[in-house]
């Protein structure tokens, strides 16, 4: 799977409403789908449990690029990264840092970001929409705030 896969941008539009359009392309499934691919790249040998994700996020011109990951694990559990902050960290790195979606698929069920995951993918946007199922048939919605109420910041009023 590439790197950063770009699915749609829209480069040279200053038009909102194109670049509004163009976030409502990427559904829900589609995301899903793309998470699933990225469970190939994870690199499991402890627990051969897969985790992918598939990050929509905007730059501040408003261009929207997915961004993959697939969890790595270590020999010292407290090094493992999740298939989340994976793509977070991407698209942070590529300058993509308003978070819109994410799709988060395992190994033969669903999974939900753990704790970590969701303050990291707060301090992008508390309003992030959070993908997950046990298959592309059963998804479930629901937004970043509601799995993490509260998050941490060090300013409050940033968010």
């Amino acid at each position: 799977m590439d790197d950063n896969l770009l699915l749609k941008t829209i480069s040279d539009s200053s038009d909102a409403g194109a670049k509004q359009t163009a976030a409502a392309g990427f559904s829900s499934k589609k995301l899903y789908r793309i998470a699933c691919a990225a469970m190939s790249t994870a690199y499991t040998p402890y627990s051969n449990y897969n985790v992918g994700a598939a990050l929509l996020a905007a730059n501040e011109e408003g261009d929207l690029k997915v961004f993959t990951g697939g969890n790595v694990e270590n020999a010292s559990f407290g090094a493992t990264i999740c298939a989340e902050r994976t793509a977070a960290v991407k698209a942070v790195t590529a300058g993509y840092r308003k978070f819109r979606k994410i799709a988060i698929t395992a190994t033969g069920e669903e999974a939900s970001p753990c704790g970590i995951c969701r303050q990291f993918l707060s301090e992008f946007s508390d309003s992030l929409m959070v993908i997950t199922g046990p298959s592309e048939d059963e998804i479930h919605e629901t937004s970043l705030a509601a799995l993490l109420p509260g998050s941490f910041s060090f300013e409050q009023g940033k968010k």
